[in-house]
């Protein structure tokens, strides 16, 4: 019996962390929780990326529909997502904030050279504190606030082609509609 006993435990043991890993794969990872969902953008007042006696505040996220991309210049798949906001802004009339999270002003303002710069305004976050406040996980994140000022919808990860057209635009045009 306590040959038995020593197979069957780890056994059981295994097979329960198996069970955990095979449920967490069938998850989408871009859908993490966000508390802010719903609810007003955070109260905050920061300087801006490109002049930091500049202040952005919360204020400014009301009477127009908003995204807030959280980007960074060392952040490869910011870089892949970079020209579809370009685009975004182009194409669409909606006003794009930058949350440039945990970066170095220089190398920020020097990837918009190089790239573009496709947002109205850029608050600079150096130590990720404001990000904090928003529950950022990481970069790239997209956040959609309308005018009300109350974030509706939150994207993990580098937005698409796929997710603008069928999940983000879709989105600002129900937005669009309700406050009509």
């Amino acid at each position: 019996m306590t040959l038995r006993m020593r197979f069957i435990g780890p056994l059981v043991v295994f097979l329960v962390i198996v069970l955990f890993f095979w449920k967490g794969l069938g998850k989408d990872p871009n859908l993490l929780p966000s508390l802010l969902v719903n609810k007003p953008v955070p109260n905050f007042s920061s300087p801006s990326l490109d002049d930091l006696h500049e202040v952005i505040n919360s204020r400014q996220f009301k009477g127009k529909i908003t995204i807030l991309n959280v980007w960074a210049s060392w952040c490869e798949s910011c870089q892949i997502e970079h020209p579809l906001l370009i685009d975004l802004v182009q194409k669409n009339q909606i006003q794009l904030f930058g949350l440039n999270y945990k970066d170095q002003q220089e190398n920020a303002l020097s990837y918009l050279i190089k790239r573009g710069n496709p947002y109205h305004k850029i608050i600079y976050d150096p130590q990720g504190k404001l990000a904090m406040q928003f529950g950022v996980y990481g970069t790239p994140e997209t956040f959609l606030i309308d005018k009300r000022g109350i974030v509706r919808y939150r994207y993990v990860g580098p937005l698409t082609v796929e997710i603008l057209d069928n999940d983000l635009l879709p989105r600002i045009k129900k937005i669009q509609q309700e406050e009509e």
